[in-house]
């Protein structure tokens, strides 16, 4: 499949092109702070923004394989383990905020907004990965056990995220530094309560990403302007009387 059809598919074409057009704005706003101030320190934003990315598109290859093969071979669980390894990334820049604790400075509120536009379009990232996975899972083993595979991964972002922030690891280092990593896994799992403020954060911004995650899926469930029109029939067809992306296997 070419990659042009494979990112822009008929379900996926409108949250693709709103996720690129995000990404550029926040590529453009990064290169117009270098030209005002002539000061590169937020050029990381367009690294982190690239890692948000990568579970987006491993998530689209392994929901293509499902839906061709129709049951997962070992191309599928690469990719889904791929996705899951890289997933974190993408809420990530929410922590990136810690930059802005230093003081009060010329530049605040224009970098404050920077960054909330980059994580804000990193969450998307991230949650568009999510909802296509919960679409699999659900379609496999049902919506209970899909919103079980959720919190799961709201358990995983909270504990990434910690690896992340507060000890500096991240994803590529379970192919660089595998002994590293693990085993500063194991010691922080033997004996959590030895970092409290890494312990409090992963569970608060676990809970804080199932929130959200479920407030975004319920806006999923409004109905299209065009259901809403006078003398629509409540149908989750589309004008074309194609079947929508929910009846194609969403969650």
């Amino acid at each position: 499949m070419k990659i042009a059809e494979f990112l822009f598919r008929r379900d996926t074409r409108a949250p693709m092109l709103a996720l690129m057009f995000s990404s550029l704005a926040c590529a453009a706003l990064v290169g117009g702070r270098i030209a005002w101030t002539g000061n590169v320190r937020y050029t990381f934003l367009l690294w982190n923004l690239f890692l948000a990315w990568l579970p987006l598109f491993f998530a689209l290859l392994a929901t293509e394989f499902s839906r061709r093969a129709g049951r997962h071979d070992w191309r599928f669980a690469a990719l889904a383990a791929a996705w899951l390894a890289f997933f974190p990334n993408a809420p990530y820049i929410f922590t990136d905020l810690i930059h802005l604790t230093r003081d009060f400075y010329r530049f605040f509120w224009v970098d404050l907004s920077l960054l909330l536009l980059c994580a804000l379009t990193g969450f998307l990232l991230g949650f568009v990965s999510l909802y296509l996975m919960q679409a699999v899972v659900t379609r496999l083993y049902g919506r209970m056990l899909g919103w079980f595979f959720v919190a799961g991964v709201a358990a995983l972002v909270g504990f990434g995220t910690t690896l992340g922030r507060f000890m500096r690891f991240n994803s590529w280092d379970v192919l660089t530094r595998p002994l590293t990593l693990s085993k500063s896994i194991g010691a922080w799992v033997a004996n959590p309560a030895s970092d409290p403020s890494g312990l409090s954060f992963a569970m608060f911004f676990a809970v804080f990403f199932f929130v959200a995650h479920v407030m975004l899926y319920a806006l999923t469930q409004l109905p299209r302007p065009d259901q809403l029109a006078p003398g629509a029939k409540p149908t989750s067809a589309g004008k074309d009387g194609k079947p929508s992306a929910k009846e194609c296997g969403g969650p």
